[in-house]
């Protein structure tokens, strides 16, 4: 069994109510748009981390996390990629593969807009946390906790940090 804490569009943000979160986690994934990689850099040294570069990230960022992160994590097959789009509206750089490979979870980020939807087509979860950093249109700041355990994705819970200052 893990406790995963999914994250994204920190923008380079990073604070002590993200952290107390990180710590009861197994391990933490990141969707993309770290911004600065003091913030990657915080997370591992409280947690293991998975995480992917977003459109905003540089050069240090795509040199040390992929486009595309897909494992497996206990008996579920994840894909965590930035700009994926979601069920009915995949971005045109994941389609193919994703209708022909499906994962059993499908993780984005990018839009801010927190949104976990089930693929009936493809038989796979899809989740996008939203944003918890402080840039961007968001109003209220979010992440995802849930578990894995075996092939199972269970106790989903939202986590609302609060408005955006």
């Amino acid at each position: 069994m893990k406790k995963i804490l999914l994250l994204s569009d920190t923008h380079g943000h990073i604070d002590d109510t993200i952290l107390k979160y990180v710590d009861q986690a197994d391990e933490v994934w990141h969707a993309g748009d770290i911004g600065d990689l003091i913030v990657t850099d915080t997370l591992k040294k409280h947690k293991p981390l998975r995480a992917v570069f977003g459109n905003i990230d540089g050069d240090k960022a795509r040199m040390e996390f992929p486009l595309h992160n897909r494992f497996m994590c206990e008996g579920v097959d994840v894909w965590i990629t930035h700009i994926g789009g979601y069920p009915g509206k995949y971005s045109p750089a994941v389609k193919n593969e994703i209708t022909l490979n499906p994962p059993k979870l499908f993780i984005t980020g990018h839009s801010h807009i927190l949104k976990v939807m089930f693929d009936k087509k493809l038989n796979l979860l899809h989740m996008n946390p939203g944003a918890c950093g402080i840039s961007g249109f968001h109003q209220v700041r979010t992440m995802l906790r849930f578990v894995i355990e075996g092939d199972k994705i269970k106790d989903l819970e939202v986590i609302e940090i609060g408005k955006r200052p």
